[in-house]
């Protein structure tokens, strides 16, 4: 009975791992190809990592500003565009973390597990520092009630990926626990069983 209720921790675990990666995949999509990046989407403002449109009162319309005329307004381009790249990096890494989540899983490899914990924090650091830095510099022209579908979609990501963590140490824990003698280099694991 013990066996089998370890045998299913870890398949259960490994698949709150796997569903948690499909809900943060699934926003970041939203908010990053659905909603185009825009944070900020409403009919008198649209400020997102390729868009930032202001309301201009003379033509009665919404007016897109270019490069030039957010480097007037005090907004660093550069800054910009390590912000973007970082955001969407973060999706990169997302479509292909549940194949490595799932190749880990296959082999039963618990030193996986600990890349996979590398690979979520630093998921973690590129979303939320590309968000903070797009954030600060575009602070003077957002408020916090104007955020919209695609920032909330990002901040559940961002709660997700702090979920995988946490799942994934957990089944870190887990499988350290199970297999305490297996070993990364093949060399150590002979000399064990010797």
């Amino acid at each position: 009975m013990g066996l089998l209720q370890q045998r299913c921790t870890g398949h259960l675990l490994c698949a709150v791992t796997l569903l948690e990666a499909a809900g943060a995949l699934a926003l970041m999509l939203y908010a990053l190809l659905w909603e185009a990046g825009n944070l900020v989407n409403l009919p008198n403002k649209r400020v997102g990592f390729y868009n930032f449109c202001l309301w201009n009162e003379t033509a009665r319309e919404l007016q897109c500003l270019e490069y030039r005329h957010l480097q007037v307004m005090g907004i660093s381009l550069p800054v910009i565009v390590i912000a973007r790249v970082c955001v969407y990096s973060c999706l990169v890494f997302s479509l292909f973390y549940p194949l490595f989540v799932a190749h880990v899983k296959c082999t039963e490899e618990t030193e996986g597990w600990k890349i996979i914990l590398i690979i979520l924090v630093i998921k973690m650091m590129i979303l939320s520092g590309g968000l903070g830095m797009f954030l600060f510099q575009t602070s003077h022209w957002i408020h916090p009630f104007e955020f919209t579908g695609g920032f909330m979609a990002l901040t559940g990501t961002q709660a997700l990926q702090l979920l995988q963590i946490f799942t994934a140490t957990m089944y870190l824990r887990w499988a350290t626990h199970r297999y305490p003698c297996q070993s990364p280099f093949p060399e150590e694991a002979t000399s064990i069983e010797i």
